[in-house]
């Protein structure tokens, strides 16, 4: 048993699925399965199972976790003394997001970031709001959509960040699509509906908010990603509804739709894992979100 195999062990744990830990540890799939084989072998039982595409621990394997999670945080507060100590000549920035900050906003931070650290290499992983705080173990950093209540470890801390609103969209010859440039949720709900996946901060907002006024809705499609949303409302399946700021580049071919009389908002938030010993990339990327002056 190495630590090595203890902390690739975590990473899977947090992750539930091999291929994503291979990501987040910058390994092929075959090593990561390796050192669980070899972990395993060492325990002599099984530590977990085969879930779908996924894995899911057993009680010996949750019992294991605790000493794993442990150890990867010792490492992690070795290597931010490190990076504390030799400045930022070198080292690696893990940065996750949800979604829509991912696509939308994270390219002109790592951007404004490069520039001002090039030889900070950073790494990224994306996925809706469930998966990302699900990885927080293996990030230094994240943006997230929406509150995320109690499923914050108790070594994170979340510092609210920006207001984001979402609208719906129709292809141009929807009959909503007729000069205005606004309607309720009730009018939107006697059209059918393109909704994002299970999990996401979007989908969230919009079904509390049908469900606030008490509208109907005709999910006609749920459908992952903002651009499988949009793409389906092109092809005529429905209205759909995403950040403001991800059709800020369309094209006429869609149309934005705000919410009445209450614009339907969500604020992002900054996610810091290890706000006990952060290392200093971190907080400078931390400074640099705060700032928000890159965003094209």
């Amino acid at each position: 048993m190495t630590p090595e195999q203890l902390i690739t062990f975590a990473t899977v744990a947090d992750h539930g699925n091999i291929s994503r830990a291979a990501v987040a540890l910058h390994l092929s799939q075959p090593a990561v399965s390796g050192q669980l084989r070899l972990l395993q072998e060492e325990f002599g039982e099984p530590l977990y199972q085969r879930d779908g595409r996924g894995v899911r621990l057993t009680p010996a394997g949750e019992q294991l976790l605790v000493h794993a999670a442990r150890l990867r945080e010792t490492f992690r507060d070795a290597h931010g003394l490190r990076d504390a100590m030799r400045g930022f000549e070198r080292g690696t920035l893990r940065v996750g997001a949800s979604t829509t900050p991912a696509s939308y906003l994270l390219p002109y931070l790592i951007a404004a970031f490069h520039k001002r650290y090039p030889d900070v290499a950073v790494t990224t992983i994306d996925g809706n709001t469930t998966e990302i705080l699900a990885a927080l173990g293996s990030l230094d950093i994240a943006v997230i959509e929406g509150p995320a209540g109690l499923e914050l470890p108790a070594t994170a801390s979340l510092t609210p960040w920006r207001e984001d609103e979402i609208v719906a969209i129709v292809p141009s010859g929807h009959p909503l699509a007729d000069g205005r440039d606004a309607a309720t949720l009730a009018d939107l709900g006697e059209h059918p509906l393109v909704l994002r996946e299970r999990g996401s901060g979007v989908r969230q907002i919009v079904e509390r908010a049908f469900a606030d006024c008490g509208a109907p809705m005709r999910v006609a499609l749920e459908i992952a990603g903002v651009e499988g949303v949009k793409e389906a409302v092109r092809a005529g399946m429905g209205i759909g509804f995403v950040s403001a700021m991800s059709i800020r580049h369309e094209s006429t071919l869609l149309r934005c739709i705000h919410v009445l009389p209450t614009p339907l908002t969500r604020r992002f938030s900054i996610v810091m894992p290890h706000a006990a010993a952060p290392s200093r990339v971190a907080l400078r990327f931390l400074e640099l979100c705060e700032r928000a002056d890159c965003f094209g």
